[in-house]
């Protein structure tokens, strides 16, 4: 599988999520496939366990679809920490979603060939980080 784009947490949760607008289109995102990180999957069982009440049994069948539909995760290493820095510095974001955009950047860098799109909701569209455009369209 190639990935075309890195998926933030947020389309994960949509994916999930019971009678949200937002769910079919995060489906058909995630059916075509792309990259995520380790810290997305950490971020989508903490979410998906407080906000959509999921049973550690539904947590771990959605986990393993969501990995069986993308590439195997970017870990999160000392660099990619290092690049969130910089993003949180240079664009504002908090620390967390800077992970987020430092493993896309990352992913790209070690061959994930992600294209050049991150789908997620805490970018401002204009935002070009590393080459890679922010795509918000599951808002």
């Amino acid at each position: 599988m190639s990935a075309k784009v890195f998926f933030d947490t947020t389309v994960l949760i949509y994916a999930f999520a019971q009678d949200n607008r937002r769910t079919a289109i995060a489906e058909e995102l995630l059916e075509v496939g792309g990259a995520i990180s380790v810290h997305v999957l950490n971020e989508f069982v903490a979410v998906a366990r407080r906000k959509l009440g999921m049973s550690w049994k539904e947590l771990i069948e959605a986990v393993t679809a969501i990995r069986g539909l993308c590439l195997p995760p970017v870990a999160i290493t000392v660099e990619i920490h290092d690049e969130a820095l910089r993003i949180a510095q240079r664009y504002g974001y908090h620390i967390y979603d800077s992970l987020v955009l430092a493993a896309a950047v990352q992913g790209e860098a070690s061959g994930h060939p992600l294209g050049d799109a991150v789908w997620t909701t805490m970018c401002r569209m204009s935002d070009v980080i590393a080459g890679l455009t922010a795509c918000s369209g599951v808002c």
